[in-house]
Order: structure tokens, then C-alpha cells, then sequence
């Protein structure tokens, strides 16, 4: 890969140098692991002695979804806990005779459920969790369930919320114990980190509050709302601990967590004709050719591809600068088609 590598590098390198994010740690791989890998630029642009290393802890945004609700929900349907069509309302109370209680588990998965699209919890709910969860169970579907695809952060929060009730445990406990531990990610966690983990974490957007860079914890507010633990967001993790989530895709470790049947059904279409395309929280990649793939707000991004058997990651924290999001983009669009092609 010594060609892809060298291009994989320039490519980032101008990306630090455009200021389209401080820095990069990257990493390509297969069933046996890490293949390639790189990093380069600064954790904190503020910092000049903040080189970006392959243990450098993220905010991975909207990679919670994925790496915590998904795999966590792929394990209870593993275990015939959650039937992914059947009607909330039939096994879960809290939902019958609510609008919320049409709606079906793979609706949220694929974001066709009608829930909500993005809101002030806040503003809404106030600061109480249990107001906050009776809030967003209860409250109207945004538009019948089935009838369009609309990216909404509501479908994590709520199978969050599902899975708790599930099992009677809290999210992070469940992501811990089924998922994270088992594989050995050891620096993943939801937030806020404790101090001895701060120093190694890339710091995200201007907190306004405090006029510091946020570093450890979370940059959603949904997130930091709840206590740094919801389905939205609010998860660290660092290159290493994302390799054995990535490699495990491909290749999943017998009794840990879920089966490469949850693979499978994941990783396809599963909206028809609607557009655009969803798998089960993954989504084709442009110009898709069997890679699908997962972003984070932060700058963070997860592909697979069963079909080429790589995965790859990529993590910056271009929030640091701006919330632009073209740039990057532009950035994660090449950098998959050098990874995939």
C-alpha cells in the first residue's frame, strides 16, 4: 500500500494546511487487523507541541450510533429480544397509545419512522431526564412512518432508550459489557472523560460559556444534557479501539455482542425506492460498490466493505475550525475512493 499510503498523506497534509481540520489519524484494514495507517497535523492548533498520535482520543460524534445503539441493538436482536417489525407499542408499555407505537425498530433504524427531525431538548423537555424521555416518547410523529427517509437524531436517541428498557440497564453499561469490553476497547467510553484522559483527547468546538475549546466532553448538547450518555452521541474512542469495532464487522468474534447475520442485514438497501438509501444505520457510500459508511459531526467517519473485505477509518476534529461541512467532505470522498478503490 506504500502508493496509497503516500497519497492518503498528501491528501490529509493539505487538509491541515487548507485548515479544513488541525489533524488526522487514519487507518485502513482487513479480518486480520490494521493494515496501513497514518496521522498528521496538530490535536490543538492553540498547541504547536500537540502532534496527533495513534492514541489520540476523540469525540466521535455521531459514531455513538454505530459503535453503541446499533451494535447494541444487533445483539438483542441476535437474541430474539427485539423483533426489528413488529409495532413499538406491542412490547413496550411506555409507547401503546402513543403515536410512537406505530412506528417499527427497523423504521428507526432506516430513518423512515416520521419521528422529529432535530430539536431543542431543552427547550422542549427542560433539564429533567425522566421529563426528557416522556417528552420524546410521547410527543407526534413529524409524518407517517414509511413515507420518506429523514436523517433525524431521534431515531438513535429513542432505540437508546428502547434497549434500556430491554434489559433494565443503562446504555453505556450495556455498550460496555456487550460490546466494548469483550473486544477489547479499552479507551472507549462515554463522556466526560475523566481527567487523566483529557490531555490525549482532541479538543471540538468553542464552548461559549467557558471560551475554551471543549476536550473531553461531549460537543453535542443533547448529549451533555443527559450526562454525556444518550444514542445521539457523547462516545471517546481513539484508532485502535475503532480497528478491532471495524474488524469485528467483518469477522465477528463468536458470542460477542452480535453475529455477521446483523452484518448482512445491515449492510443492505433497506428503504426501496426511497431516497436517499439507508441500510440499518449505515449508508451507501457515493458511488457505492458494496462500502458503506457512518459519519460524525466532529470530523469522524467509519466505512466497510464486505465485498473488497476492508474497512477504514478516518478521524479529525475539524469541528475545531468550522461547521462547514464541504470541505471535509470533499476530503472523505477521496480519501474512500484511494482506500476502495
Amino acid at each position: 500500500m506504500d502508493d496509497t499510503h503516500e497519497s492518503i498523506t498528501r491528501l490529509l497534509e493539505q487538509g491541515v494546511s487548507e485548515r479544513v481540520f488541525p489533524g488526522a489519524v487514519w487507518a485502513v484494514g482487513d479480518v486480520d487487523g490494521v493494515l496501513d495507517w497514518g496521522v498528521c497535523g496538530l490535536a490543538d492548533p492553540d498547541d504547536p507541541g500537540s502532534a496527533m498520535r495513534r492514541d489520540t482520543l476523540f469525540d466521535v460524534a455521531s459514531l455513538t450510533k454505530v459503535v453503541a445503539v446499533w451494535a447494541v441493538i444487533g445483539s438483542l436482536w441476535e437474541q430474539q429480544h427485539l423483533p426489528l417489525d413488529e409495532p413499538l407499542a406491542t412490547f413496550w408499555p411506555e409507547v401503546d397509545g402513543r403515536p410512537l407505537g406505530l412506528v417499527t425498530a427497523r423504521q428507526l433504524l432506516t430513518h423512515t419512522a416520521g419521528v422529529p427531525l432535530r430539536a431543542n431538548l431543552k427547550a422542549l423537555y427542560g433539564t429533567d431526564h425522566r421529563s426528557i424521555r416522556d417528552g420524546v416518547l410521547r410527543e407526534a410523529l413529524h409524518r407517517p412512518p414509511g413515507e420518506a427517509v429523514e436523517y433525524t437524531d431521534r431515531a438513535a436517541l429513542i432505540l437508546g432508550f428502547l434497549a434500556e428498557h430491554l434489559t433494565s440497564t443503562p446504555l453505556d453499561q450495556l455498550a460496555s459489557e456487550r460490546i466494548w469490553e469483550p473486544l477489547g476497547m479499552t479507551s472507549t467510553r462515554f463522556g466526560p472523560l475523566p481527567t487523566q484522559d483529557r490531555a490525549r483527547c482532541a479538543p471540538t468546538e468553542l464552548d461559549p460559556d467557558t471560551g475554551a475549546h471543549l476536550r473531553g466532553v461531549a460537543h453535542d448538547f443533547s448529549a451533555r444534557l443527559l450526562d454525556g450518555v444518550c444514542g445521539i452521541a457523547g462516545v471517546f474512542s481513539d484508532l485502535d479501539d475503532l480497528a478491532r469495532f471495524q474488524r469485528h464487522l467483518l469477522d465477528p468474534v463468536p458470542g460477542v455482542g452480535y453475529s455477521d447475520a446483523w452484518v448482512t442485514e445491515s449492510l443492505q438497501i433497506h428503504t426501496g425506492i426511497l431516497t436517499p438509501q439507508r441500510g440499518l444505520f449505515w449508508h451507501p457510500a457515493p458511488g457505492n460498490d458494496d462500502t458503506y459508511v457512518h459519519y460524525g459531526f466532529t470530523g469522524t467517519a467509519l466505512w466497510v466493505s464486505p465485498k473488497h473485505e476492508r474497512w477504514s477509518i478516518l478521524l479529525t476534529n475539524k469541528l475545531h475550525y468550522s461547521r462547514d461541512r464541504e470541505p471535509l467532505m470533499t476530503i472523505r470522498n477521496a480519501f474512500r475512493t484511494l482506500v476502495f478503490a
